[in-house]
């Protein structure tokens, strides 16, 4: 398996490789292909992702739990894990350097929380991970089964490398007011961004950080749940004024579905784009500093 991996894979295309490796198991080959489940919910929303997951998920699926993949010594949601804390949790996966990763989540938007999770991977340093596209809501209209049977993997060895450059600090984004050196791209909801509508976490007024562009995440995905076309994901971006061509930085509550800006950015390749981790709940609170 090539280190590099399509940003985006087919149901379909899923199917068959898993069907493959079962196979290639028989042999006593080693498995090459790891399929996690890393959907989450708002609080607000008041559904259990790992519940869900021990009654339906993909054969041979994985649980990836970025409240549990994270940095707890924050006050903030789900920060990035370090190094170390990151290896640790996906290495319990059974997931190799040279493991082709697949992520889904079963949002009725065909993607949520699943591109963060490819994000976490690659900006770990992890190159062989895939969303699937379309989620479970896809995979489960096509007829393909679903099982509620779980078998832990046997835990391995795994190293990450965290690239610091894809990261944006508060701090980052404070000089940005002045410097401009990158583009800021919020993915919230149009009336959070607005101030009209209210945050999902109490202590967190709507709003933006001053000169952020508006993309609410869910422009990038079509009504079947599937991401656009290259095509068409340029042209969301050209629309609301995002320049390609310049350095971009994505902002959401707390850095879930800014990742469906990097994953679209990608696929018109635009590769390095950065995510606040912090997010606008980070700049919310520290807006009186």
């Amino acid at each position: 398996m090539s280190l590099q991996a399509r940003a985006l894979v087919s149901s379909r295309w899923l199917a068959q490789a898993l069907q493959t490796q079962a196979q290639t198991q028989a042999l006593k080959a080693p498995e090459k292909l790891c399929v996690l489940d890393s959907s989450w919910f708002m609080p607000k929303v008041c559904r259990d992702a790992r519940s869900e997951f021990e009654k339906k998920h993909i054969p041979g699926a994985s649980f990836f739990d970025i409240d549990q993949c994270c940095d707890k010594t924050s006050p903030l949601d789900h920060m990035l894990p370090s190094e170390q804390l990151f290896a640790d949790y996906v290495g319990q996966l059974g997931i190799h350097r040279d493991t082709h990763v697949v992520v889904y989540d079963v949002s009725e938007f065909g993607a949520f929380s699943s591109p963060r999770v490819w994000w976490m991977f690659r900006v770990f340093g992890h190159q062989a991970v895939s969303v699937l596209d379309g989620g479970l809501r896809c995979w489960e209209l096509h007829g393909i089964p679903v099982t509620d049977k779980y078998t832990r993997p046997a835990p391995t060895e795994y190293k990450a490398s965290l690239n610091r450059s894809w990261i944006k600090s508060y701090q980052d984004i404070l000089d940005n007011l002045e410097t401009k050196k990158f583009q800021v791209v919020d993915t919230r909801p149009l009336g959070r961004f607005r101030g009209l509508e209210p945050e999902p976490r109490g202590n967190t007024d709507p709003g933006h950080i001053p000169g952020s562009i508006s993309i609410p995440f869910h422009s990038f995905l079509s009504p079947s749940g599937h991401f656009l076309r290259q095509e068409q994901l340029q042209e969301q971006f050209s629309r609301a004024g995002v320049d390609l061509s310049r350095p971009v930085c994505v902002v959401c509550g707390s850095a879930v579905t800014a990742c469906h800006v990097v994953l679209a950015g990608h696929e018109c390749g635009h590769t390095g784009m950065s995510v606040y981790d912090g997010g606008w709940s980070e700049k919310f609170t520290r807006v009186d500093e």
